[in-house]
């Protein structure tokens, strides 16, 4: 091995300017004049880097400074001819150039990144996100233009809570019955934020006017309840398209039923194979239903997207809120299994569902790793899923009218019937 190291780490140093060059030489037109190089250039550059550390070993870190210096003095000329000839550039490409000297210079480099397999995983993983970065230019800039100060400002409050906040938590139980962790409830409110992070910047980038049953896939990350008022109150407006309409709220609610699942991973992965037998038929159900209401909807010419309006998921006040629930959840639940029977977890379930479904789901998950039986875990889940279905089945009835309430009705009601079939089966279960 040591006598192929060197062919080796040539070899991945080549490999990644030549990665950054074919972008750099793909994104060339665009460039108004200022091209650099590209596909031959960006590789030369990184076995400048390579040859000057490779030379460093023998006679020190002068060759790679020696080396940078010179790479560095031909990127100067050619920015200030651009200045001079007043063109409109960044430096995006000259950085560019930077970055490849330096993967070359990492490839060789001795004693930073060990052993040889982690070195080339490593330089291998660096040009790829460099290239991805440098090819993703429209749609950051995109996302940049579709972003509020609110946005914005909203994102920095989570990653205060998530990288500031959460790790100064004490991660151990206080207060009564021993069942409130503070680090593991911000845990779970970075959890249930970051989900929604997702949901809210896919809309955010695709846009709500592509469709509506993809706004419902992606509405659903954030909020099934919002996508259940704001069609609702159009399928009022429009009932000729009352179909399309309960096609979106159709596919908020089972995109929903994916994220319980995908909740109860993270949080206690033991209890998945239980919980995704009656889940996975809700699923299915509001798959079903899906594809009956996407054929019919077909048949009517369609009217354009409606335009949800989603605020971004993060704010302080919500998610101190979310923690004030989740607690009493999980309180209520620790409560009712030491003084009473069963049934009053399965009624905190019910009446934990009506206004939210994350916060019963991660108090279940967490009891379950604390000795709760797991059939009793998926059954309270189910029920918290359940009231939350039927709580939308009434809104959509109130807001959208009798013949949207019915047919919204019919798809929960096969989701829910599955869901219990699924739920008998775990119940079953050996």
């Amino acid at each position: 091995m040591d006598l192929l190291e060197p062919f080796i780490s040539l070899g991945i140093a080549l490999a990644a300017g030549l990665l950054i060059g074919m972008e750099r030489q793909q994104a060339a037109p665009e460039e108004d004049g200022s091209f650099l190089g590209g596909a031959r250039t960006h590789p030369l550059f990184s076995l400048m880097g390579a040859c000057s550390m490779l030379l460093a070993r023998q006679v020190g870190v002068a060759a790679v400074i020696v080396g940078l210096a010179a790479s560095a003095s031909f990127l100067v000329v050619a920015y200030v001819d651009d200045v001079r000839r007043d063109r409109d550039r960044g430096l995006t490409s000259e950085i560019a150039f930077l970055i490849s000297f330096a993967l070359g210079a990492l490839a060789l480099s001795q004693g930073v990144i060990e052993p040889l397999e982690h070195r080339v995983s490593v330089v291998a993983a660096l040009a790829v996100t460099t290239t991805l970065l440098l090819s993703i230019k429209p749609s950051l800039h995109s996302l940049v233009r579709k972003a509020s100060k609110e946005d914005v400002f909203a994102t920095l409050k989570f990653l205060v809570v998530a990288v500031i906040v959460l790790p100064l938590l004490p991660n151990r139980t206080v207060g009564p019955l021993d069942v409130i962790n503070p680090y593991k409830m911000g845990l779970m409110v970075v959890l249930i934020s970051g989900i929604s992070f997702v949901g809210f910047f896919a809309i955010r980038i695709l846009g709500t006017r592509r469709g509506l049953g993809l706004t419902g896939v992606v509405g659903g990350l954030v909020s099934s309840t919002a996508v259940t008022l704001t069609f609702s109150g159009r399928a009022k407006e429009e009932p000729a398209l009352h179909g399309s309409f309960a096609l979106a709220v159709v596919l908020a609610s089972t995109i929903m039923s994916v994220r319980v699942l995908i909740t109860v991973a993270v949080v206690n992965a033991a209890l998945l194979p239980r919980l995704a037998i009656p889940m996975g038929a809700m699923a299915l159900g509001g798959l079903l239903s899906s594809a009956w209401l996407f054929q019919r909807s077909r048949k009517v010419e369609s009217a354009g997207s409606s335009e949800v309006q989603f605020s971004n998921p993060f704010e302080l006040s919500s998610a101190v809120k979310f923690a004030a629930l989740f607690a009493v959840i999980l309180l209520a639940a620790k409560a009712a299994t030491t003084y009473f029977s069963t049934g009053a977890i399965y009624l905190t379930g019910v009446l934990a569902g009506t206004t939210d479904v994350d916060a019963i789901t991660l108090s279940m998950a967490r009891l379950a790793q604390g000795g709760l039986a797991p059939e009793v875990a998926v059954t309270t889940i189910l029920l918290g899923v359940g009231s939350n279905s039927v709580v939308k089945g009434a809104m959509a009835t109130i807001v959208g009218g009798w013949l949207f309430g019915r047919t919204i009705a019919a798809a929960f009601g096969l989701s829910l019937f599955l869901g219990g079939l699924g739920l008998l089966a775990v119940w079953l279960m050996p």
